[in-house]
């Protein structure tokens, strides 16, 4: 199927959904990598920290004639900012993948109390000079860091991933990116560790569409403007999440779904460097 494209303000268009690969490892990991290419995901998610990039290229080697349509995207880890640093880690990410080179790369989380994001910013923008990565972006990132590394190099980055889900709307991150032509990526969209899967203004939105609670919170996702990457390994449930594609939900719904945001929705109310995917 043909995914719908979203554009920054520089042009660059990613797919309005994409898949994730967090612990999607090994053997197995590159069966359901290819399943995924094959059921028609063009934009794979992947990080130094998850330890498959090798099983991302792996998965996409074997798809050569589907290579110029997919967005193979990876991430700077938190303890690599430094500018060399950076810079090997951004080589050895494609070194990994066995590809020529990567079509999106992250900064994975400004990790702001080391004060070396801009310094990795730098990082970035020399890669994508040497045609290491294609196009380049951030994880994590507020308003404040966003606005000093413009500021400091004079390049935006066209991505912010942020965890967004019901829970944890992100209205306002979402309308500062929407302003500024940052796309928004959504890690953990259907969320982790909840109930938001048996929340019942979720079930009885399901139900009234007759889909799954997935498909309905995927909607909400597409209609909200954010672009989730759900993780999927069996053919099911990765055909089932592209399936909210073709959901169209009310204003109304989408409303009520957005008024499910709460205090503690964040997946983990801790420092981002307590979640494993930094």
């Amino acid at each position: 199927m043909a995914i719908p494209q979203l554009s920054s303000f520089s042009g660059y268009r990613l797919p309005a959904l994409g898949f994730g690969t967090y612990r999607l490892n090994g053997t197995a990991g590159v069966e359901a990598i290819g399943r995924a290419i094959d059921n028609g995901y063009t934009l794979l998610d992947s990080a130094f920290n998850y330890d498959n990039e090798g099983a991302v290229g792996a998965a996409v080697r074997a798809h050569r004639d589907a290579r110029e349509q997919l967005v193979v995207t990876s991430k700077l880890p938190g303890r690599h900012q430094r500018f060399a640093a950076a810079l090997e880690t951004v080589e050895e990410s494609v070194y990994r993948t066995g590809l020529d080179h990567l079509d999106l790369y992250l900064i994975h989380w400004p990790n702001p109390s080391q004060h070396l994001y801009v310094e990795a910013w730098a990082a970035l923008i020399k890669a994508r000079s040497r045609g290491l990565v294609h196009e380049i972006g951030v994880c994590n990132f507020l308003p404040e860091h966003l606005e000093r590394i413009e500021a400091e190099t004079g390049v935006r980055p066209v991505v912010n991933q942020i965890e967004l889900h019901p829970y944890f709307p992100q209205t306002d991150a979402l309308a500062y990116h929407r302003e500024h032509g940052i796309l928004t990526q959504a890690w953990s969209p259907i969320g982790r560790g909840n109930d938001l899967l048996s929340n019942r203004t979720i079930t009885a939105i399901a139900d009234q569409h007759r889909i799954s609670a997935a498909q309905t919170v995927l909607a909400w996702h597409v209609a909200v403007g954010a672009i989730p990457l759900p993780k999927a390994a069996t053919q099911q449930r990765q055909l089932e999440n592209l399936g909210a594609l073709d959901v169209v939900l009310s204003a109304a719904e989408v409303a009520a779904i957005t008024a499910l945001g709460r205090p503690d929705g964040r997946i983990n109310n801790q420092d981002p460097a307590a979640y494993e995917e930094f």
